[in-house]
């Protein structure tokens, strides 16, 4: 997950970039402990040869008949030092790696520093807020009142933060996702992927959702994860390879289900559906050399902003700033549509560059002109289904309590122009 190389060579900028996210150094603390397992393990080496040269001297002593009796007491000596010595290497070998993989991705240099959401930078703002001639209400006003958002029942069958959608609005869900999928399948040459929604510890842990991020997800009661967004299975996909040169870059995607647990956000966007344990996502992951993430990254965002462009929603991108840029991640664009019914921003789409912070973790790599190299993953929100709708509904209501279907929608909406 980080460069021990890089670390031993230079652990003041290790640090460095750690205080750009608010956290102590621990460059030195590690190096020191990699010494010490060096230590161990070059001790290692060197008692194993020892016991290799004294097993040959037994073998010889006892095809001469002479007494081995010494030797032999001093093989069961060396037996318990590299018994020794090997549990102390791996004691500390995992003590590294506890503290590693606790640690987050080095942010990228355009990284703004900032402690929150405060301080990130908007890049640009796309479209004009709709005027009102009237008070715009919020999506879940408008899809009660059309007898088509329906919380309680989602309620008496799963507890809250559900949602059972029905008729116009079950279909607009469906519209928006096949919408997305075309898009990025046709004109952004990503492949097309159904994923499954359980995945194993590896899986998760390369992707960089565990150990930090357990409580976030629900695992089963035979070990499994159901997938916080597709983004796990996509990337995963190439967990443990090395691929060659001419594959890349791989640009996938999937519309998936998601869960998420939504720890610690008790209180916070209960009514509606803007933060549930269960919604659809149209996710995008890139696996690229790393010479060209930085390009992918923008195309990434581009392409996730061009869905909000055709839906006719007004959107700003935001770059994150140091505080608020993803553990994994080493450099984040976040999508922000305007919702009226709220009168604020709010997230839409997430996209991150996560350079070789998620290969590693997974041992990615692909065939380098110097040999095997980790690869580069990206991943991005193109759109979340969800949120897109709540966007749409509250910015093409009317008066009345209908909402009008944008035109790139009404195709997959058999010719429908109106809710309601």
């Amino acid at each position: 997950m980080h460069d021990l190389k890089a670390l031993r060579a230079d652990p003041a900028a290790f640090d460095a970039a750690l205080e750009r996210r608010g956290l102590s150094p621990v460059g030195q603390k590690i190096v020191s402990e990699d010494e010490e397992r060096r230590a161990a393990l070059a001790a290692l080496q060197d008692a194993q040869a020892t016991r290799k040269t004294l097993a040959k001297e037994i073998g010889q002593g006892k095809r001469t008949g002479a007494d081995t009796s010494a030797l032999e007491a001093q093989a069961v000596e060396l037996r318990d030092r590299i018994v020794g010595l090997e549990e102390r290497a791996a004691i500390i070998e995992k003590s590294i790696d506890d503290v590693l993989a606790s640690l987050p991705n080095q942010l990228d240099p355009s990284v703004p520093d900032g402690n929150s959401e405060d301080e990130n930078v908007v890049v640009h703002y796309r479209g004009e807020k709709r005027e009102f001639t009237f008070e715009p209400k919020q999506h879940f006003e408008l899809g009660e009142a059309l007898g088509l958002m329906d919380f309680p029942t989602a309620a008496k069958l799963s507890g809250t933060r559900f949602v059972v959608l029905r008729g116009a609005l079950a279909r607009l869900e469906r519209a928006l996702g096949q919408f997305m999928l075309d898009t990025h399948t046709t004109e952004f040459g990503y492949s097309e992927t159904s994923v499954p929604l359980l995945v194993n510890d590896d899986a998760m842990y390369g992707t960089d959702k565990l150990p930090k991020f357990a409580e976030d997800s629900f695992r089963t009661e035979d070990g499994r994860w159901l997938i916080p967004t597709a983004e796990v299975p996509l990337t995963a996909s190439v967990m443990g390879d090395i691929l060659p040169a001419d594959a890349l870059p791989i640009r996938l995607t999937a519309l998936s289900q998601c869960f998420r647990s939504e720890a610690g956000s008790a209180g916070r966007d209960v009514r509606g559906m803007l933060r549930q344990h269960q919604f659809t996502k149209c996710e995008l992951v890139s696996i690229v050399k790393p010479e060209d993430s930085d390009a992918e990254h923008e195309r990434m965002t581009q392409a996730a902003e061009t869905i909000l462009e055709r839906l006719g929603i007004t959107f700003r991108r935001i770059l994150l700033c140091a505080g608020d840029t993803g553990f994994g991640a080493a450099k984040t664009y976040d999508l922000e549509a305007w919702i009226p019914g709220q009168q604020a921003w709010r997230e839409i789409s997430s996209c991150s560059n996560t350079r070789a912070f998620q290969a590693r973790r997974m041992k990615a790599r692909y065939r380098s002109e110097n040999g095997p190299a980790f690869v580069n993953t990206l991943n991005g929100s193109g759109l979340a289904v969800g949120r897109t709708m709540i966007a749409v509904m509250e910015t093409y209501q009317n008066e009345d309590g209908s909402i009008t279907i944008p035109e790139v929608l009404r195709s997959y909406m058999g010719g429908l122009t109106r809710i309601g």
